[in-house]
Order: C-alpha cells, then sequence, then structure tokens
C-alpha cells in the first residue's frame, strides 16, 4: 500500500494531467482548493487515458498535448522576422520566396497520407480554402514523415494523393523534417514564435500554425484540432463579418 504522502502526489499529478488533456486553464482552477488538501486526504481516482485515434498507443503517454484543442503556448515570445522572409521548396523542387504570400493569411500545416487523422484534415481543409480563399486565406501544406512514417511516398505521389482524393487546391511543398537538427527553418521559426504545451517541439501529423497577413504567428493549433474549429479565427484575421 502506498503511504499517505506517496498517494498526494500522486493526486496532484493526476490533476497536472488532466488540466494538460483539456488543455483548459479554467479546469485547472476548479481544482486548485482540491491541491490544497492535507496528505492525509483521501485522493480521489481518476479513470485511465484512452489513446484518440490515430495516435500510436507508444507515442500517446508522451505526447498529451496532441489531445488538446490547441496548443495555445502561455510561454511563447514575440520574434523578430515574419514568415515572408524564408524562402522554401515547391513539390518540384523550385524556390518559392514567401513574401508573395504578403497581406494573405496562412494557415501552415504539417501533413501526411496515412495517419488516423489524414481523412478529416485534408477534408475539411478543402473546405476551408474553397471557403475563404478568395477572401485572402492561404494554406501552406508540408509533408513530414517523421510522425509514424505516415508520408513514406515520393513528392508527386503526395501531391497526387491529396489532389486527387481530396481536391487540395492549396500549394503542397517539398517534403520536410519538422523537428530535430534537420528541421526546415521555416518549421524553426514557427515553432520559436509559438511554442507547445509540452515544449517547442511539433506533436504529431496536422499541427497547425495561424498567420496573419504580416507574416507573424499569431496562434498554434494541435493535430487534433478540426480546420473547420478554428474558422473564427481565420474569420479575424482575415476581417470577415
Amino acid at each position: 500500500m502506498l503511504c499517505t504522502s506517496t498517494r498526494y502526489l500522486l493526486y496532484q499529478k493526476n490533476l497536472n494531467v488532466i488540466a494538460a488533456i483539456s488543455g483548459s486553464i479554467d479546469l485547472a482552477k476548479r481544482f486548485s482548493t482540491l491541491t490544497k488538501l492535507s496528505p492525509k486526504s483521501t485522493p480521489l481516482s481518476f479513470k485511465p487515458i484512452t489513446p484518440i485515434s490515430g495516435y500510436p498507443a507508444t507515442s500517446f503517454s508522451s505526447n498529451l498535448s496532441c489531445a488538446s484543442r490547441s496548443e495555445h503556448s502561455m510561454a511563447s515570445q514575440s520574434h523578430s522576422g515574419s514568415v515572408h522572409d524564408f524562402t522554401v521548396k515547391d513539390a518540384k523542387g523550385n524556390d518559392v520566396d514567401l513574401s508573395i504570400y504578403k497581406g494573405k493569411v496562412l494557415l501552415i500545416v504539417n501533413v501526411a497520407s496515412q495517419c488516423g487523422l489524414t481523412n478529416s484534415n485534408y477534408t475539411e481543409l478543402s473546405q476551408l480554402y474553397q471557403k475563404y480563399k478568395d477572401q485572402g486565406l492561404e494554406i501552406l501544406a508540408f509533408p513530414c514523415n517523421q510522425f509514424g512514417a505516415q508520408e513514406p511516398g515520393s513528392n508527386e505521389e503526395i501531391v497526387e494523393f491529396a489532389c486527387t482524393r481530396f481536391k487540395a487546391e492549396y500549394p503542397i511543398f517539398n517534403k520536410v523534417d519538422v523537428n530535430g537538427d534537420n528541421a526546415a527553418p521555416i518549421y524553426k521559426y514557427l515553432k520559436s514564435s509559438k511554442g507547445g504545451l509540452f515544449g517547442d517541439g511539433i506533436k504529431w501529423n496536422f499541427s497547425k500554425f495561424l498567420v496573419d497577413k504580416e507574416g507573424k504567428v499569431v496562434d498554434r493549433y494541435a493535430p487534433t484540432t478540426s480546420p473547420l474549429s478554428i474558422e473564427k479565427d481565420v474569420k479575424k484575421l482575415l476581417g470577415v463579418a
């Protein structure tokens, strides 16, 4: 049997896990008074966490922020420069100066073709793009094979998959790394501009960064955040009623 002080520490840890998964500061506040209980108090019991569909069970425990609606960072800070300062490669290997998107609202997403989140994200990304492309929205998709090796195809295969199956009309760029020493410079900038709940690193496929017309990162969303659920944030930056 665990000693009283050990049970109390586990109890506090459970509360922190709940707050992290919900992504809600308010929830943490609701439980704040409970953390002041003496070690003699009886800890609450919590049901085991069930992995989210599309996430390998082995990675779920180390990527708790994947379960939250968004990865709004409390610790992020403003950085000099903008997305418009970078040049990236398109799917054919040609240089693309991102300054061509000045005056546009950007949604930048690391995509994968074989993820449990692929169908819902690609479907809603196309819907969001069709609705707001004429009002200044651009979606920039960067294939990445770092999460479960779920983007193994060539650039040509990836583009054909997205455009044929999901009618993607927005640009799909060269496959890149988003984490590690070889991470694409644009992703190093995105992560430094808006960190996640458990560090700056990208947690899984379909993490999303929302960029304003000046090229500044204004928000970051978790892989499980559906594109249509952030429509109001897109409309705000576009100035659409």
